[in-house]
């Protein structure tokens, strides 16, 4: 096994500079960095995390809570916690914080406590007084991820403001009739995503002095199947006939699309759709979106955290709002004239 002392002689430094420059702790000159980089890598030599880990207190690893591990939201921003980890040598550890209450209880009372990560960051977990003390006795940074907090630093994401400004893109192309597709009850929970989309949505229409129709809401399960079987329900219904249709989620919106397809419906000469989120299938089906930049989302993230973590890094301001856009693609346009 290569030793660390054969990586500084064949460096020509110390071992505390080799130390240093592959720790990314303490200050090391760019060309003494890279001769140990170079070095390192020429001998095979990989830092023992465990040494590295008794040396410094840290573990170099961040631990991350979320609602769900097989969400294509929330594989897209670990994905970015990931990346921006992995480039500053941490490693990541997912807990899945289920709605069971026996679960959740031994999540924050056994497995945080036992002092494995550096940091933790909750992505769109609306965390209760008890919880919340619970992460602050760990004496690490934390970060919420996806909505406000008032105890922690924060990353928040406007989905009123998403809902709206998508609902508001369907308004000036002249639409009037527009479905909505948003959430049961079940599905609203932390931070009520599905509520706070259907009040943007409602706003925009209010806004416009556009009446909400009642028999142009429907409940699905922000899945594309979930889109598609309660958009094959919206259009079969004789009282409905949409010319625009908002989902509160891409995959809902994609669904919708299939849905429209299949029943004969053109999309967007017959009826527009547009979705939110910024799904990675949302070129392939060309569908118009408002883009929350999930995989950004979660660089963010790890960068505030790294930052807390290391001083010395730059850092997102944090308690803002994370950004969006309003994506126009092929499946929006104005409604078909009448006859």
């Amino acid at each position: 096994m290569v030793s660390i002392d054969e990586v500084a002689r064949l460096a020509g430094v110390s071992t505390a500079t080799v130390s240093r420059a592959l720790s990314g702790r303490g200050r090391v000159s760019e060309a003494s960095r890279e001769r140990v980089r170079v070095a390192a890598a020429s001998l095979g030599y990989v830092a023992s995390a465990s040494a590295s880990s008794l040396a410094s207190g840290r573990t170099r690893n961040v631990g991350v809570l979320v609602p769900f591990l097989d969400r294509w939201y929330f594989g897209a921003v670990l994905g970015g916690v990931s990346a921006a980890l992995m480039r500053r040598g941490y490693d990541i550890t997912l807990y899945a914080a289920t709605p069971d209450a026996a679960e959740r209880r031994d999540l924050f009372d056994t497995f945080l406590r036992r002092r494995r990560v550096d940091a933790v960051i909750a992505l769109a977990l609306e965390l209760g007084p008890d919880e919340t003390g619970r992460l602050s006795e760990l004496g690490v940074p934390v970060l919420a991820v996806g909505g406000p907090h008032p105890r922690l630093p924060a990353l928040p994401v406007d989905h009123f403001a998403m809902a709206r400004t998508a609902t508001a893109h369907l308004l000036s192309l002249g639409h009037t009739r527009i479905a909505y597709l948003g959430a049961g009850p079940e599905f609203d929970l932390d931070f009520h995503v599905p509520e706070q989309r259907r009040r943007g949505f409602e706003q925009a229409l209010a806004d416009a002095a556009v009446p909400v129709a009642p028999e142009l809401l429907e409940a699905a399960d922000f899945t594309i199947d979930g889109g598609f079987r309660a958009a094959t329900r919206l259009l079969a219904r004789a009282d409905a006939h949409p010319t625009a249709l908002f989902a509160a989620s891409d995959e809902m919106a994609i669904g919708a699309i299939l849905a429209a397809r299949e029943r004969g419906v053109r999309v967007p000469e017959d009826l527009s759709v547009i979705g939110v989120d910024g799904h990675e299938l949302g070129e392939f089906f060309q569908l118009t979106t408002i883009d929350q930049f999930p995989r950004r989302q979660g660089e963010r993230a790890a960068e505030a955290v790294l930052a807390r973590l290391e001083p010395a890094a730059s850092a997102p301001s944090v308690s803002r709002e994370l950004p969006f856009e309003l994506v126009v693609r092929a499946t929006t346009a104005p409604p078909p004239a009448r006859p």
